[in-house]
């Protein structure tokens, strides 16, 4: 059987089994749509907390940032991973206690106001909608070269699939859907791993791999390797800092509180039975987002030793078939600029922008471009970074099976993030919009039907953001936690062990650190991107970092605007204190 067949075929039977789960697990009733009506296992749990986490920033191109950053992208191991440990200790168990289904419902419930409420909305939407940009971006990617579609219509499908048994099935459906996800993708991770570890370094194990030495005799490990074929190359070396020590120490901060600030994190510790399951879900999610966060800079070591040794000073009529077939859709491209038909793969792009077909083909069959060639430098080869981890199993010449398996696991990853993030933007709209604030008297049944159609509109709009995104799919993910860091998390945690903040300083707050942080964002990646460079940030603080600035703000005044306004109301405090006593942690406070 050949690759492409068994890869509908993987692709089919996941996506056969998710929608059967979908089905079978229908939500029929608002408790079922919003939180699986509160009864989830805790170990099943964790392992759907996982998927959520694990998306197509962490599945597809974390490894891929890690391959083209090298000692940079460690932000992204020590912020995604060291955030679930501050979820797990500092607002999991206490979120569950307090009862809620969403965060804007804690919020609005804690500071006694809709106004904190329709705030804390607009953030979430702000963030939700970040985030899934970057979601569907990689489901695009992935059946682009995967069903040999444009990546358009591979955003499209992407939608279908999503809307079927997110819609369909609420948070009961997509629970217990993310289970049989986490199984497929950790599955679709390791085994290339397992099997890039042994080819390069003769051991199977790839965090052991990591450190080991190169299988070709020269003496030396991976990374030294790595050094000195990119030091060859004109790049920095692999493992080199060039982010300055403020900026790492930014975007480490801003990932980890953005983690304990994101609502469709936060939600999935509502479906448990009682909060100290909460704490036990966050331990076992951490333990199953370890298997793949401690595989992936093997992962992104391996792939881009092996892509410099099949791609640099190779002639492009004799490269691995794995080039033009990602070349076929846009991914990666070679622009011959000394006509000499071999490919030289240089620091610099290529040219500017984005691959842009004329549909001929060159004098070596490569397509030819329309995109003007950068003359500053000598690289003929351009590589999208977020293809990294979806193409190593083929450039490795690994078997079609596994190459099968990678697709669906990618697929997997993104899906099981976006329809989280669907209900998350569904449920404020149906819940703390209507119901709680403008129709308090809506029915059960027309709440439920908001609910959905409000995931129908998130849809759409989340699938133009995955055809147009701003950027790379982990980068675009990172904002979204910086705008988390500075919006909701100060409210969340002041809320929690700060009975004194009330609700004039938490919407004073959130405004601020929101607007702020935001504004920095759109202003260096949208308005004026040509000054996004070190010199003119910020303390020299980057856009993915400038969420601990927001979050700082936000604190300053909401503790500045709360010092000179009303008192907390003493029912609020008691509500607070209440949150906070060990007794009866196990039955949950619902409103």
């Amino acid at each position: 059987m050949d690759t492409q067949t068994l890869i509908y075929l993987f692709v089919g039977a996941t996506f056969a089994l998710y929608i059967g789960i979908a089905i079978w697990s229908r939500a029929g009733s608002t408790k079922e749509f919003y939180v699986a009506g509160g009864g989830v296992n805790p170990v099943m749990n964790g392992m759907a907390t996982a998927a959520d986490w694990m998306s197509a920033a962490s599945f597809i191109s974390m490894a891929g940032l890690i391959a083209f950053m090298g000692y940079d992208a460690s932000v992204y191991l020590m912020g995604w991973t060291g955030g679930y440990v501050l979820l797990a200790l500092l607002l999991a168990p206490y979120l569950r206690k307090f009862g809620q289904f969403t965060v804007p419902d804690f919020i609005g419930t804690r500071y006694y106001s809709k106004v904190a409420r329709v705030v804390a909305v607009i953030c979430l939407i702000f963030i939700s909608f970040t985030y899934i940009a970057g979601q569907m971006r990689g489901v695009g990617i992935v059946f682009s070269r995967f069903l040999d579609v444009s990546i358009f219509w591979g955003v499209i499908i992407g939608m279908g699939i999503v809307f079927i048994y997110a819609v369909l099935g609420g948070m009961k459906g997509i629970t217990y859907t993310q289970v049989a996800q986490y199984c497929v993708l950790i599955f679709a991770y390791m085994v290339p791993a397992f099997f890039l570890s042994f080819l390069i370094t003769g051991t199977p194990i790839p965090q052991i791999g990591l450190g080991s030495e190169v299988a070709d005799g020269s003496g030396m490990s991976v990374l030294q390797k790595l050094d000195a074929v990119l030091v060859d190359l004109g790049f920095s070396a692999y493992t080199a800092a060039k982010k300055s020590t403020i900026d790492i120490f930014c975007i480490t901060m801003a990932l980890m509180v953005g983690t304990a600030g994101l609502p469709h994190v936060i939600v999935r510790f509502f479906t448990v039975p009682k909060a100290s399951d909460a704490r036990k879900s966050a331990g076992w999610a951490l333990v199953f987002i370890a298997l793949l966060y401690t595989t992936a800079p093997a992962v992104g070591a391996f792939g881009m030793l092996n892509f410099i040794d099949k791609v640099d000073e190779t002639e492009y009529s004799q490269v691995d078939s794995f080039f033009p077939l990602y070349e076929d859709n846009g991914l990666l491209a070679f622009q011959d600029k000394n006509g000499d038909g071999v490919m030289q793969y240089r620091p610099g792009d290529a040219f500017a922008g984005k691959p842009e077909y004329t549909g001929e083909r060159g004098p070596n069959g490569e397509r030819m471009l329309a995109n003007a060639p950068n003359t500053q430098n000598t690289n003929e080869v351009y590589v999208d970074k977020d293809i990294m981890v979806l193409a190593n199993p083929e450039i490795a010449n690994l078997p079609g099976w596994v190459v099968a398996l990678m697709a669906a696991g990618g697929l997997a990853a993104a899906l099981s993030t976006a329809a989280g993030l669907l209900l998350v933007i569904s449920s404020s709209v149906s819940h703390d919009l209507l119901k709680s604030t403008f129709a308090p008297n809506i029915s059960a049944k027309a709440e439920l039907l908001a609910a959905r159609l409000a995931a129908t509109a998130a849809i759409c709009v989340a699938g133009y953001l995955g055809i147009y995104p701003p950027g790379w799919v982990a980068q675009v993910v990172a904002f979204a936690f910086g705008l988390a860091a500075a919006s909701l998390f100060p409210a969340i945690f002041m809320g929690i062990f700060f009975k004194g903040m009330n609700k004039e300083g938490a919407i004073a707050g959130m405004v601020s650190g929101l607007v702020f942080t935001f504004g920095y964002i759109l202003y260096f990646k949208l308005i004026a991107p040509e000054t996004n460079v070190a010199a003119n940030w910020l303390f020299g603080i980057s856009p993915e970092g400038i969420g601990v600035i927001g979050m700082l703000i936000n604190f300053g005044v909401a503790m500045a605007v709360a010092s000179v306004t009303a008192r907390t109301p003493a029912e609020i405090r008691k509500l607070v204190d209440s949150i906070r006593v060990p007794r009866g942690a196990g039955d949950a406070h619902v409103h």
